[in-house]
């Protein structure tokens, strides 16, 4: 059973389960109680926020934990938008973002908002002069991912960056698919709000972080106690938290050489691929991507038929289209990319990870060929 699909989840590293382990045993304390119990998991979080920070390279103040990258997107927009509606209603972000961050962006459109939607190339790049065109005085915050979930692609972070600090606009950045791929330095970015999730980095589903830099004015999103310094209410997910300091310990430790690693076997897989099978195209800059992904369109093939008999052969992948209520239908990204519709049917994401090998790469590389030349018969 090979799992190609580290862009959806990765496995729970061994070293961040065992870490996590005792906090579902013997510390198992609430970390707002001032008694022994909850000062031994309150240290915990402590010391994950200390590892969480190194991480991203902000303060551990700026640290705050939330339940996914979904929430840390829309505490991010939402927070913004509701603490300075007074100061403006407009909002930058781009028509490729993950979902998290366009449904919240449409969302406060239905409410008054007025969100403009950036284009991307044919490549996948964002230009970061387009982005400043678009700027008024009723600007309060602009959005973007560091790295494109389906396809991979880099953006000009710290370029926006820049431009968000010469106008005094708030930046917000998903890098839930960019983090423990490539580095983070929330300083040398110029973010004001940063979204993270621990299952992309081998923690368990159900942690993420919004780093919140000092002076950012953002309303909360969930009221209640005065957890994570007023800023998210809820007793803690302690486990969760832990699992995720561990994660970002290790992915820190790791990060260079498993870079080039992935990058060798996405390589590997490509070439293999490109030299097996003919009217095949790998969508996106070949250069600015992560080092793991590879989204790729099979003409005369649909995506869903190809993934099961991917998945018949024991091999797990994703598609380029997502399905909904039965109706098959186009991936946003490769849209934007003006990817035509047929060809997008057929586009596939290959992402791989920290259990994967060359092994792995070559079996696929025998099991994929006969089968999209039986889907194209």
């Amino acid at each position: 059973m090979i799992y190609m699909d580290y862009n959806a989840t990765a496995p729970v590293h061994p070293e961040v389960l065992e870490a996590l382990l005792p906090f579902y045993r013997e510390s198992f304390g609430n970390p707002s109680s001032i008694h022994w119990a909850g000062r031994r998991v309150k240290a915990a979080v402590e010391e994950a926020r200390d590892k969480v920070a190194s991480f991203l390279r902000c303060a551990p103040v700026e640290v705050v934990f939330t339940s996914s990258g979904t929430e840390a997107d829309n505490m991010a927009i939402k927070g913004v938008a509701s603490a300075h509606c007074g100061k403006g209603n407009h909002i930058i972000t781009t028509c490729v973002e993950h979902p998290a961050v366009l449904n919240t962006c449409r969302y406060l459109e239905r409410k008054g908002y007025d969100v403009t939607w950036l284009e991307v190339g044919h490549d996948g790049l964002l230009d970061p002069a387009s982005l400043e065109e678009c700027i008024t005085d009723r600007t309060i915050l602009i959005s973007t991912m560091l790295a494109n979930n389906e396809i991979g692609t880099i953006f000009p972070i710290r370029e926006i960056g820049e431009i968000a600090a010469r106008h005094r606009i708030y930046f917000h950045c998903d890098a839930v698919q960019a983090a423990g791929k490539i580095p983070i330095d929330c300083r040398e970015m110029n973010v004001s709000l940063l979204a993270v999730s621990g299952h992309k980095l081998g923690a368990p589903q159900g942690i993420g972080v919004l780093v919140v830099r000092q002076g950012v004015k953002a309303h909360p999103l969930i009221h209640g106690g005065a957890q994570e310094r007023n800023r998210r209410a809820g007793t803690e997910n302690v486990a969760g938290i832990v699992a995720l300091g561990k994660a970002c310990e290790l992915a820190q430790a790791s990060l260079s050489s498993e870079s080039a690693r992935l990058r060798e076997l996405r390589d590997r897989l490509e070439n293999g691929i490109l030299s097996s099978l003919p009217d095949v195209r790998i969508n996106g800059d070949r250069e600015k991507r992560l080092p793991n992904t590879a989204n790729i369109s099979f003409t005369g093939v649909e995506a869903d038929s190809l993934l099961v008999n991917l998945d018949l052969a024991g091999i797990a992948v994703s598609s380029g289209a997502a399905c909904s209520s039965g109706t098959l239908r186009t991936s946003h990204v490769l849209s934007a990319m003006g990817v035509e519709h047929a060809l997008a049917k057929g586009s596939v994401r290959f992402s791989l990870g920290r259990e994967n090998s060359a092994a792995d790469v070559d079996y696929l590389l025998r099991e994929l060929p006969e089968i999209v030349r039986r889907l194209r018969k």
